[in-house]
């Protein structure tokens, strides 16, 4: 079915003001971080493969850190076991992150993997284990309710935080032209697995590479104020002011301060966007308007 003139000069347009952005980003490495509706809707998973494979054909660097909560919660519960969290943190003893291992770093990774390779790119998927890649610690949860005399360390098991980055496996991917798939599960210095918030991973991993970007897919439109107007063009003084007086809250809170860390870091800039968006990864490089909220380091 061919394009109606309107059809067309929309498309020309697209085209045209996408050309300044692919000549900027040729040989930029992007960092993805892959979750929320864009993992699990059909459609949007098919769109987010086929802007990945997209960027990698016109000279950019993609490197995908994915999530999968849902999916970890869905076989636990197939196996009768019951999801805790404490402080939004699962907690994930031994049996846990057996489960975690396999959906995280098998199905799902496999996944977006096989889905890439369907739409004509070259991926490779691997966990922060494979070859040294995440260094990790156990992560301490406190809890400092005033009631107590004294701050009380909660124990969530297997749940960690980056140590450190060996991205020398992630160069090697990208430099033969295959685009990497991290599951973000980390090793420790005692030889155990650690699961690792993959928004920190992401972020971790663009300050490793020194990426030109690093962009957050969310189930939202992005930052937005207490009117429902989306934030955009943040600075680290304009976040600390929309902190203090409440606007940057709740399960943003930790996003806003990943992304604010990577750009103070040296990533040029970072991108909080709606991945209930078609092709929101495209549109959010691609175009003048994006599709989320934009945190530069001033």
């Amino acid at each position: 079915m061919s394009l109606t003139p309107e059809q067309a000069r929309n498309v020309a347009h697209v085209l045209a003001e996408s050309l300044p952005y692919i000549k900027r980003f040729q040989g930029k490495t992007v960092v993805i971080k892959y979750g929320g509706n864009a993992m699990v809707d059909e459609k949007l998973k098919k769109s987010f493969a086929r802007d990945i494979v997209l960027m990698k054909l016109v000279g950019i660097d993609p490197v995908v850190v994915h999530g999968g909560g849902p999916q970890i919660g869905k076989l636990l519960e197939r196996l009768g076991k019951s999801s805790e969290f404490v402080q939004g943190m699962r907690v994930t003893d031994s049996e846990t992150m057996d489960v975690v291992e396999m959906v995280l770093g098998g199905l799902v990774n496999k996944d977006i993997v096989n889905l890439i390779s369907q739409h004509g790119g070259r991926a490779v998927g691997l966990t922060g284990k494979d070859g040294g890649l995440i260094r990790a610690s156990k992560l301490q949860l406190t809890n400092d309710a005033p009631e107590l005399e004294a701050p009380e360390i909660i124990d969530i098991g297997h749940v960690g935080e980056v140590e450190s980055v060996d991205a020398s496996v992630v160069d090697m991917l990208v430099n033969g032209g295959f685009i990497p798939v991290i599951a973000p599960i980390g090793i420790g210095s005692d030889g155990r697995s650690y699961n690792i918030n993959a928004d920190l991973v992401a972020g971790k991993m663009a300050e490793v590479l020194q990426a030109e970007k690093l962009i957050l897919l969310t189930n939202t439109a992005g930052l937005l104020d207490q009117e429902g107007n989306l934030l955009t063009g943040l600075s680290a003084a304009r976040v600390a002011e929309l902190e203090a007086d409440g606007t940057i809250h709740g399960g943003m809170l930790p996003k806003i301060h990943c992304a604010l860390d990577a750009v103070n870091a040296g990533v040029k800039s970072s991108h909080i966007i709606d991945g209930r968006v078609q092709h929101a990864v495209l549109l959010e490089l691609f175009t003048d308007e994006g599709v989320g909220t934009l945190i530069r380091a001033n």
